[in-house]
């Protein structure tokens, strides 16, 4: 889709911590809402108005319980090799975006009018786009990046993440105030999910 920002939503990860597919469980209590990662595709979509889920070859479970949000799914062998490969993966798969929001799928909390103030931010002119809490100013996800920086993210290799991007263009880091408790909320453990439901 030329000209447009893409939402990404990264599902790659093993859940080693979680021991099972995280992404397949649902937040006790929601269980109408359905799995983690079909909330956090909903949330992407209607935040930046498309969703790219990038998921592990093979994961049919996964793409089956994605399908139903409308979002593009793409399978590949690079997920294994970690949260940059990923990342780059992801890009190319939608190359010809004007920028993109990076979400990952086990963080299904994130309010879509956050992930809308990281576009227009970016849509407004921004390298980079991340929300920070309006109080105490801690830096959360999802992280937006301008198409100026897709040979950057498509050298991403390995599990280091966009975050080597953020510490090199540190002063072209647009901060959007929101509140939004939804943006520190990742769920890796299955005390977390019990804990979310807790509340």
């Amino acid at each position: 889709m030329p000209g447009e920002l893409r939402g990404l939503l990264l599902c790659g990860g093993a859940s080693r911590r979680f021991g099972g597919d995280k992404l397949l469980e649902p937040i006790p209590g929601a269980e109408a809402e359905g799995p983690i990662a079909a909330r956090a595709a909903r949330n992407l979509i209607l935040g930046a108005g498309s969703a790219l889920a990038l998921i592990p070859l093979g994961a049919a479970a996964l793409a089956r319980a994605l399908e139903p949000t409308g979002c593009e799914i793409v399978e590949s062998d690079r997920t294994g090799r970690g949260m940059g490969a990923s990342l780059a993966a992801a890009v190319l798969a939608s190359d010809r975006a004007e920028g993109w929001i990076v979400a990952l799928g086990d963080m299904p909390l994130i309010l879509p009018a956050t992930i809308r103030a990281v576009a227009q931010a970016l849509a407004d002119g921004a390298l980079i786009a991340a929300p920070v809490a309006a109080e105490g100013g801690r830096r959360g996800h999802p992280v937006g990046f301008s198409a100026r920086l897709r040979s950057e993210l498509l050298a991403l290799d390995a599990d280091a993440g966009a975050r080597s991007i953020v510490e090199r263009h540190h002063d072209g880091v647009r901060l959007v105030p929101v509140d939004d408790p939804g943006i520190f909320v990742d769920l890796d453990t299955r005390e977390q999910l019990a804990a979310l439901a807790r509340r």
